[in-house]
C-alpha cells in the first residue's frame, strides 16, 4: 500500500481561485520528488458539530471554507525525504502568496489500512477525521472492512481508511486537538468517494433509515469525537 500525507485547513471563500493556482504551482515539485498524486478538496456540505467539527479544528472564520486534501506517495521513505529537502532545495519554485492561514493548517503522515475500490478524479469526497485507541487498531480495521459492502451497495466507489504513522503535534492546531485525542489514541484520516453529492446524500438517508431502531454496535473509537463533511475536489494532479 501507499503512504498518505493528509491535510486539513480553512480557505477564505474569496481565495478559491488563488488556492487552486497555488496547488497547481506546487504540484510539479512534489511530483519530481516522488509523489504519485495530489488532491485538494474544498467543503461543499460541512456542518457544524456538537463536540468536534472541521470549523473548530481549523479555527475557521465566518468567510472560510474547510479544506480536506491529501498527497499520495509510494512509501513513507519517499515522503519523508521530500519534506526533509524542502527548506534547502534550490529547485523549490517561487510559490504564489499562500491564500490561507498556514498557521491553522495541520497535517500528518498516514498508512492506508483499508482500501476498497479505486480513487477516481472528479468524485464527491466524504472526508473523516477521528482518533482511535492505539491498541484497537485491528478492531478498527475489522469494523471498517465490515462496512464496505454497505457503502458499495449504496453507490460508494472508493473507501480509504488511514491510520496515523507520523502525526506531529502543532503549536496552534493539529489532529490531536481536532479530535480531542486522549493519551494512547492515534489520529485517523479517511475518505469515501461517491459519483456525486446526490448519491452520497441519498446513501446517508438510506443508512439512517436502515439503522433506525437498531442498537448501535460497539465501536473501537469514540464516535462523538469523529467529524466529517462533504467536499468537492478542486485540483487533482491526475487531471492537471
Amino acid at each position: 500500500m501507499t503512504y498518505i500525507s493528509g491535510f486539513v485547513a480553512a480557505v477564505p471563500n474569496a481565495n478559491r481561485d488563488a488556492f487552486i493556482a497555488h496547488a497547481k504551482a506546487g504540484w510539479p515539485w512534489f511530483h519530481k520528488r516522488g509523489a504519485l498524486r495530489m488532491v485538494e478538496c474544498l467543503g461543499e456540505d460541512v456542518k457544524p458539530g456538537k463536540q468536534t467539527d472541521f470549523y473548530r479544528a481549523t479555527q475557521a472564520r465566518d468567510d472560510e471554507v474547510p479544506l480536506f486534501s491529501w498527497i499520495e506517495w509510494p512509501d513513507r521513505q519517499t515522503c519523508d525525504a521530500a519534506w526533509a529537502s524542502m527548506d534547502s532545495d534550490p529547485d523549490l519554485p517561487a510559490m504564489p502568496e499562500m491564500p490561507f492561514d498556514g498557521m491553522r493548517m495541520f497535517w500528518g503522515g498516514f498508512d492506508p489500512v483499508v482500501q476498497v475500490g479505486e480513487s477516481t478524479p472528479g468524485r464527491y469526497v466524504q472526508g473523516f477525521v477521528l482518533a482511535a485507541p492505539g491498541d484497537r487498531k485491528q478492531a478498527y480495521i475489522d469494523m471498517a472492512n465490515s462496512a464496505t459492502d454497505m457503502f458499495r451497495r449504496y453507490g460508494a466507489t472508493c473507501q480509504v481508511e488511514c491510520w496515523g504513522a507520523d502525526v506531529p503535534h502543532g503549536k496552534q492546531t493539529d489532529f490531536y486537538r481536532a479530535t480531542q485525542a486522549k493519551d494512547g489514541e492515534v489520529p485517523l484520516f479517511s475518505w469515501i468517494e461517491w459519483p456525486d453529492r446526490a448519491t452520497c446524500d441519498a446513501a446517508g438517508r438510506k443508512m439512517e433509515a436502515e439503522m433506525a431502531g437498531m442498537d448501535m454496535p460497539d465501536m473501537p473509537f469514540d464516535g462523538m469525537r469523529m467529524f466529517w463533511g462533504g467536499f468537492t475536489p478542486v485540483f487533482d494532479s491526475k487531471t492537471a
